[in-house]
């Protein structure tokens, strides 16, 4: 897909890769700043493949088959989702240059969704960057109850499957460490990243 040139600030992609596999991600202050700052956080958030959980309930959910799930079926769609403004979270760190250099990155095949539709309808995804055999998740979004934790047991499935070895979750919240999300020092995640992103994994 060609996608059209964002106007204002823009994020090489090679420099966007190179930042990636050194440990740093950007961000913007919300939607409408033109800019981004490059965060490299002194604890990071992983979900350890091998001790990932999924609760009682959410199981139940899965056994109902309320979603069909798809992969890289609706990039815009998912990123749209993700920057969506809801009562919990009145702004987005999903600007335009961020967009636009993550749909560059979905041309190139190096960032990824996960979808669940209902009815024809996009009812939550997720989406984030692959590199080697490190997944770095960046955003998840539901419009249905369960949609994104439904995306998330496939992602993890899918990483599983196809050889990735790290999960990245940036940081955790206490909705992650249900799943088994872990804090693990700047030190440490960097030696695992090394790791991680030697050989390759196809997602």
């Amino acid at each position: 897909m060609t996608r059209p040139f964002a106007p204002g600030y823009r994020i090489p992609t090679d420099l966007l890769l190179r930042a990636y596999a050194s440990g740093v991600f950007p961000m913007a202050e919300s939607a409408d700043d033109q800019e981004v700052f490059w965060v490299r956080p002194e604890t990071r958030g992983i979900i350890p493949l091998d001790a990932f959980h999924i609760p009682r309930s959410l199981r139940k959910a899965i056994r109902r088959h309320a979603f069909e799930i798809a992969f890289d079926h609706d990039f815009d769609g998912v990123i749209d989702g993700c920057a969506e403004v809801r009562q919990e979270r009145l702004s987005t760190w999903i600007n335009g240059p961020i967009r636009d250099a993550y749909g560059r990155l979905f041309d190139l095949g190096h960032c990824h969704t996960v979808e669940a539709w209902q009815d024809g309808r996009l009812a939550g995804g997720l989406y984030g960057v692959t590199l080697g055999r490190t997944f770095f998740g960046e955003s998840m979004f539901s419009r249905v109850a369960d949609a994104s934790k439904v995306c998330l047991v496939h992602l993890v499935e899918r990483l599983a499957a196809h050889g990735f070895i790290l999960l990245d979750t940036q940081f955790t919240t206490e909705h992650l460490k249900r799943f088994g999300a872990i804090d693990v020092p700047r030190r440490q995640y960097e030696k695992l990243l090394a790791e991680a992103i030697k050989g390759e994994a196809r997602f």
